[in-house]
């Protein structure tokens, strides 16, 4: 009986301790997430609540704060070009209060700015329709403006009408029209590099480049003379950081305008590195837009290869945090761009048959995905490389603190086909710049090969 017992009592502490054992195991598999659960939790369209609801009204308020800021904030740069460049005067003309001829929208829009027709009442688009507004009047200029319809650019107006100063947005250079009503008036496309601005051109309108010459260490001819060069679609963003306004064959150092779209998971955002989006928001908007607030590099310290940038300690551009007008709007900006996709090349644009075989090509032959990985068409990761492994000279990527060029993704080629192609459009056409590489790494690709490569290219 009692052996009974003991043996009952030993049974039943052999398995109280079988199941002390078995039990952080069996606590781990109640705690690991069910495949099929995550599923049904993340699918689109799916109901959910609390965090995820959170997060979700958070994306919707970020990325619309983020358009009204890529669109319309200046950040308070109007203290640069109105104040102290007077551009709003040269705009407006002497018969308007200002100085000079004054900028007609025939002038404007020859100097690639562009109009967006949704903000411009029916009444003026019927009344342009009909050919009662004077496009050959700058105080027409100063109309469109007055209804902030000139994309990437605000006008200040006092209590009488007159325009009193005038501010930029990221939209000046990042966003153009579909052309929809006019040649240069239609509705907004975000994101698409406008490559017939001539920033160039439009910064020389200043009756007084004074501040400029002063940053630059150079005499008015001189600014005035590397403006010139610049032309239509093109802006320099490292003039401000090293001075160097033409490279040494005597061209503009300037590059051309990148599109700002399709960027979602790429590292780094400009043809030499620099830095992420975020960070070259803050560069653009406090450096090149010269508006109020904070940016910090030390990099920029170094005299040799920055000497304007290091002289004017543009590296440590520190304000009270009241005062800065950028700091706050990064992560809503930040999320805006992220948002905006790379868009469809048109049907009819490229040869389907040709940018078939050209897809084989380019993940076969031709090698192109060593560098750009498909579906993102650039590394996933570091995506820098020496000026030698691509067979370029090292100018431009000496002006950059890694000293190199980034793999540039090439979505939505179709929008930005203006100027060439690389930073600076060495090459007029994308077969040239497929014959460089078919150089560059002996592929021997045939001629055949080379044009079934482009059309893919088109087509991306």
């Amino acid at each position: 009986m009692h052996r009974t017992l003991l043996s009952i009592v030993m049974t039943a502490a052999l398995l109280l301790a079988l199941a002390a054992a078995l039990r952080p195991n069996q606590l781990k598999a109640q705690l690991a997430p069910n495949p099929n659960d995550a599923v049904a939790v993340t699918r689109p369209g799916a109901q959910t609540g609390g965090f995820d609801r959170v997060i979700t009204t958070n994306n919707a308020q970020l990325i619309a704060q983020g358009r009204q800021i890529f669109r319309y904030d200046t950040f308070g740069d109007e203290a640069f070009w109105g104040d102290t460049l007077k551009l709003h005067q040269a705009i407006a003309g002497a018969a308007n209060g200002g100085v000079g001829p004054g900028v007609s929208p025939k002038t404007a829009l020859s100097v690639g700015l562009k109009v967006d027709m949704d903000a411009l009442p029916a009444a003026v688009v019927s009344a342009i329709k009909a050919g009662q507004v004077n496009l050959d009047d700058p105080k027409t200029t100063l109309t469109l403006l007055q209804l902030n319809s000139v994309v990437g650019v605000t006008g200040r107006f006092n209590s009488s009408g007159q325009i009193t100063s005038i501010g930029i947005q990221c939209a000046f250079c990042h966003s153009t029209v579909d052309d929809a009503f006019a040649s240069g008036i239609g509705h907004r496309l975000d994101g698409w590099s406008n490559r017939d601005l001539n920033v160039g051109a439009i910064v020389a309108l200043s009756p007084d480049l004074t501040v400029v010459n002063n940053v630059l260490g150079v005499d008015d001819a001189t600014t005035r003379k590397v403006l010139a060069a610049w032309g239509p679609g093109r802006f320099d963003a490292e003039l401000f950081m090293d001075g160097k306004g033409l490279r040494p064959d005597g061209k503009t150092a300037a590059t051309l305008i990148p599109p700002a779209f399709g960027l979602a998971g790429t590292n780094l955002h400009t043809y030499t590195g620099w830095g992420s989006i975020t960070y070259w928001n803050a560069f653009v908007a406090v450096l090149e837009m010269h508006g109020k607030g904070n940016f910090f590099d030390s990099r920029l310290d170094d005299a040799t290869q920055f000497p304007v940038a290091a002289r004017n300690r543009f590296g440590h551009v520190q304000l009270p945090e009241d005062q800065d007008l950028v700091t706050p709007k990064l992560g809503a900006l930040h999320a805006y761009q992220l948002s905006i996709p790379a868009p469809t090349p048109p049907d009819g644009s490229f040869d389907t048959a040709a940018a078939g075989r050209g897809d084989t090509l380019f993940g076969g032959k031709a090698h192109c995905t060593n560098c750009h990985v498909e579906p993102m068409l650039t590394e996933p990761g570091w995506n820098m490389h020496k000026p030698a492994e691509i067979g370029v000279d090292d100018f431009q990527a000496n002006r950059a603190p890694d000293k190199q060029y980034r793999t540039t993704p090439f979505h939505g080629l179709f929008t930005h086909m203006k100027g060439g192609f690389y930073h600076d459009g060495r090459f007029a056409t994308l077969l040239d710049l497929v014959n460089h590489y078919d150089t560059q790494f002996n592929l021997g690709l045939t001629a055949a090969e080379k044009n079934d490569l482009v059309e893919y290219i088109k087509a991306q």
